[in-house]
């Protein structure tokens, strides 16, 4: 099968996880064709069955802003007509799913039939997808798509709630590649941060307000007294700064590193003891299933889909939104030498069941499904 898969190429969940989907797939046989603007982040080197074909935005002094989503129409034309593509599969509602829609709305005129999968992955529902200015594109765009996935039970939900969508949606959770994200022997990157035998805990994220990661400083100096410990922060974001003078407020500087992105997160996982998200919103939660995959327990919220990931008592725990009292005690009991090892055994047993090849299958008959629709 020929699959185009449109995304944006940057860390965030989505791109991510449309990247590990085509390599995936590609591994499978199927030829892989990633349509945006940059080559995504995870595709760091020549893979076999995958192609990419960059979008280009030309500028005019009459266009205020470029026309993105009439470029990423422009060039799923030239590649579904020119490559023969099967079917395209869009991650995030807009613009991907309204320039599919576009496209093939112009391919029909060739006839070209070529139908659309389109996979909701969270602020698209629901941050952006909520605001007026978007609303009418993203109920019509989820509504024309001839098949709509979502990542979680969850986002699902809470797409029928807001808006009026009169089509089915799969729930396709995110997977995780078990072959890269694993436990490695990395002694001495746990030596050079735990030099005393400290318990290491650590986040990742865009450093945005509804991550929280005030939340997780207060945590930490609230434990620190209790238990020698060491916090490594991945990530960069809008919340940075604000977040390095609260460390320093809090006098606890000494104990933390602020690490900014990092492409092999899978090699500083392999040193944790314990995987910090305690956001506001979470669709699924996709970097607390990498975490598990590297064997180390999640401490986060409630919220979204990660009660769908994160087993309460079993792979971890989770704590109501900006509880510093619930989870600080929760780190506590995780990072006790009685319960560690339970706790890492659980993780891992949970991430096998999101395996990239259990996964997998699911796409791919979303794909069939949209085939059978246009045939």
């Amino acid at each position: 099968m020929k699959i185009g898969i449109v995304c944006y190429p940057t860390f965030g969940g989505s791109g991510v996880v449309a990247t590990e989907l085509g390599k995936g797939l590609a591994r499978l046989g199927h030829q892989v064709h990633f349509i945006t603007y940059s080559l995504p982040t995870r595709l760091e080197s020549f893979t076999e069955n995958v192609y990419y074909h960059e979008v280009s935005i030309s500028s005019y002094p009459l266009f205020q802003y470029p026309p993105y989503e009439l470029a990423l129409a422009s060039k799923l034309v030239d590649v579904v007509t020119y490559e023969r593509l099967d079917v395209i599969h869009v991650h995030y509602a807009i613009p991907h799913a309204s320039a599919a829609y576009m496209a093939k709305q112009i391919l029909a005129t060739r006839g070209i039939h070529i139908p659309i999968v389109t996979t909701l992955h969270g602020t698209d529902i629901t941050l952006v997808g909520q605001d007026p200015s978007y609303e009418p594109v993203v109920t019509f765009s989820i509504n024309v798509s001839d098949v709509v996935t979502a990542v979680s039970a969850s986002l699902r939900d809470d797409t029928y709630a807001q808006f009026a969508v009169s089509r089915e949606i799969d729930v396709i959770h995110n997977f995780v590649d078990l072959s890269r994200f694993r436990r490695q022997q990395k002694d001495h990157f746990r030596l050079a941060i735990c030099p005393n035998g400290e318990r290491l805990l650590m986040h990742i994220s865009n450093f945005r307000k509804v991550k929280r990661v005030e939340d997780i400083l207060q945590l930490f100096a609230r434990l620190r007294p209790q238990m020698a410990a060491k916090l490594l922060l991945v990530g960069d974001g809008p919340e940075r700064q604000r977040m390095e003078a609260l460390c320093r407020e809090l006098h606890i500087c000494d104990d933390v590193r602020f690490l900014g992105k990092l492409e092999a997160v899978e090699e500083i996982l392999s040193v944790a003891d314990l995987f910090l998200m305690p956001s506001e919103k979470e669709s699924f939660g996709l970097a607390a299933l990498e975490a598990m995959a590297c064997e180390v327990p999640v401490l986060s919220s409630d919220v979204g889909g990660l009660p769908e990931l994160n087993i309460h008592g079993q792979t971890g725990y989770m704590a109501p939104v900006g509880d510093i009292d619930a989870l600080t005690r929760y780190a506590l009991d995780i990072l006790d030498e009685r319960n560690l090892p339970r706790f890492k055994a659980a993780a891992l047993a949970r991430a096998l069941e999101f395996d990239i090849s259990v996964i997998l299958p699911r796409y791919e008959a979303a794909y069939e499904k949209a085939l059978a629709l246009v045939v």
